[in-house]
């Protein structure tokens, strides 16, 4: 249902500098205000909330993205990829936005029914009503945000990007301030996030993407099924990944108790931190650069090579620094309590430069909706961390959280490189 691609043997392969360089430095600047308010949330929790809450905003954070994986790096993903050649308000573009829709409210149905059955940390209903409410807001603006970055909007997307860290800082500073039982400062900083739902829907209304839009359409399921491939390769990620995540959270705060478990949480909410910069970057200049090139794949070949080229170097250069300014950057970051998280921090740096470089890999099968490769992926590298922890945690502690995390991806960006190598033969 999308355009052709060009004619590879007219089309010039992308510049790197201008094509990637140039939009990140664009996208990074809206981005790291987005880092900020996190950082800003990590230190009053790190301060202000009681031991361990750092940990507990970590846990409840990963617990959005539970709820939120399969929407957003599923669904919306998907949406991108189909709408970015088609014309807002046109029959097809709103075929796509009419099967996102209903695969995004059954995706929050399902978490509905889970988190109903099992409970909320202990919370009562009118909390889990509330945190659901939170979670479809951010739904909401997470489409509307997808179909803008489709129409090429960066800079409406940019800006939505930006009020959601203000607005979610804003609430939960606040309601620290105000004295607020913990459960309800994360509510409140839920909340606050999902306000962005309303600029969200002005700023695709000003860019024309809301035109002709009659939700109550029946839904194609030719669009269902294509989009249904993003979303088994969210929910790979969501298995394989925010999954372990809480698990492994919840047996290293059982098993170290909350203040020591907050060592470890510092050091991983600093890699979310830049991660999420990262991930914004490349979700914003480098997969749709790689998705319109899907038919050409020597040219995509050319350019996934140049920017592996620009960003490991970059990287090293990048994750070096932070490692060498660590005893000053975790206590203003966090809290002096917290230094001691120094000695997890190396193996975490090490770990995020092979992770981010397999990413660019990884993209690859996502562009060209390889379901079946994406998941065995994820699946082997879940497998291997894993057991990884069994090996290393009852024998190093902490360390071995970190260790792991090291080897797993030392390991995933071998096979990535090899697997690339080969097919260039």
């Amino acid at each position: 249902m999308s355009s052709p691609p060009p004619n590879p043997a007219v089309t010039p392969p992308p510049p790197v500098w201008r094509g990637f360089v140039r939009g990140s430095l664009g996208t990074a600047l809206a981005v790291a205000a987005r880092a900020g308010g996190a950082l800003v949330v990590n230190k009053l929790f790190a301060v202000y909330a009681p031991a361990g809450g750092l940990t507990l905003l970590a846990q409840f954070q990963n617990l959005m993205a539970l709820l939120t994986t399969l929407p957003n790096d599923g669904v919306q993903v998907g949406l991108v990829t189909y709408l970015a050649p088609l014309r807002p308000g046109s029959r097809r573009y709103r075929v796509w936005v009419g099967a996102a829709v209903g695969l995004n409210a059954a995706a929050l149905l399902a978490g509905a029914v889970v988190l109903a059955s099992r409970g909320l940390f202990g919370w009562g209903w009118a909390s889990l009503a509330a945190f659901l409410g939170g979670i479809a807001l951010l739904t909401g603006q997470s489409l509307l945000g997808a179909a803008l970055l489709a129409a090429r909007q960066l800079r409406a997307y940019l800006t939505l990007s930006v009020l959601l860290a203000m607005l979610g800082t804003a609430a939960a500073a606040g309601a620290l301030w105000l004295g607020w039982p913990l459960n309800r400062v994360l509510l409140a900083y839920l909340l606050g996030q999902g306000l962005a739902a309303g600029p969200a829907l002005v700023l695709a209304a000003r860019a024309g993407l809301l035109r002709h839009l009659n939700l109550a359409a029946p839904v194609s399921r030719l669009a269902l099924r294509r989009l249904a491939q993003f979303l088994l390769m969210a929910g790979s990620t969501l298995l394989f990944g925010k999954a372990v995540d809480f698990g492994l959270r919840n047996y290293l705060l059982q098993a170290f108790g909350p203040a020591r478990t907050d060592l470890w949480q510092a050091v991983a909410k600093l890699s979310d931190n830049y991660t999420m910069v990262f991930a914004a970057v490349m979700g914003s200049v480098f997969y749709p650069q790689l998705a319109a090139l899907t038919g050409q794949p020597r040219a995509a070949q050319r350019y996934l090579w140049g920017v592996a080229a620009l960003l490991a170097p970059g990287l090293a250069v990048g994750l070096g620094l932070l490692f060498a300014v660590r005893n000053w950057l975790l206590p203003l970051l966090f809290a002096p309590r917290l230094l001691g998280a120094e000695e997890l921090l190396a193996p975490q740096l090490l770990g995020d430069w092979a992770k981010f470089l397999s990413w660019l890999f990884i993209f690859q099968l996502t562009a060209r909706a390889r379901t079946g490769p994406y998941v065995a992926v994820q699946a082997a590298s879940a497998a291997v961390f894993g057991g990884l922890l069994a090996v290393l945690l009852p024998r190093l502690g902490l360390e071995g959280a970190v260790l792991a995390h090291a080897a797993r991806y030392g390991l995933l960006l071998l096979a990535c490189v090899g697997m690339q190598l080969r097919r260039k033969e």
